[in-house]
């Protein structure tokens, strides 16, 4: 795994990781608009017109390296989706210092394929041994039976349960180097 430059921040075996280009836009929103896709984070497709001032957002250059990245297949450069370790927010906006929120969303065609699995083995190891993030947390709506699985996987720990109209797993992930 490489911090090579502005533009790669990560890679893994068969995934890159950059900063969002406009060339990602048409891929970027149509996953946005996948039914599926959105069924466990927001619930419902987005519009093209939010899709688009969302990933305008994410062109903005970055601060550090918390953030979702653009997910590229190595092989092609296709983009695939977003996936990164972000701030991880307190419920009054501030950030929670030493920690980091993994996120992991791709396209529903390109599931099944251990890509999810890929990226959060890589982000984790980023946020360990290059962020020294104390803990990693995630959270994932308690119906997503494959995101839990990858988390079990991946090693992570069931925190917490919060119930609601969406009920949600609270999972976190210690640094165990010191």
């Amino acid at each position: 795994m490489n911090y090579e430059s502005d533009k790669i921040v990560l890679s893994s075996k068969r995934l890159q990781f950059r900063q969002h280009i406009m060339a990602d836009m048409e891929a970027y929103c149509a996953m946005e608009a996948d039914p599926e896709v959105r069924r466990y984070v927001g619930g419902t497709p987005r519009s093209r017109e939010d899709a688009e001032r969302r990933f305008m957002n994410s062109l903005k250059p970055v601060s550090g390296r918390l953030s979702m990245w653009a997910t590229v297949l190595k092989e092609n450069g296709l983009y695939i989706g977003r996936c990164g370790v972000y701030p991880h927010f307190r419920s009054d906006g501030g950030v929670f210092e030493g920690e980091g929120a993994l996120g992991l969303y791709i396209a529903s065609e390109y599931w099944r394929q251990g890509f999810a699995t890929e990226a959060g083995r890589a982000f984790i190891q980023f946020g360990f041994e290059e962020l020294h993030l104390k803990r990693i947390v995630t959270a994932v709506q308690v119906s997503n039976d494959a995101s839990v699985h990858i988390l079990n996987k991946l090693g992570f720990e069931l925190e917490s349960t919060e119930t609601g109209a969406r009920s949600f797993y609270h999972f976190t992930m210690q640094n165990t180097v010191t």
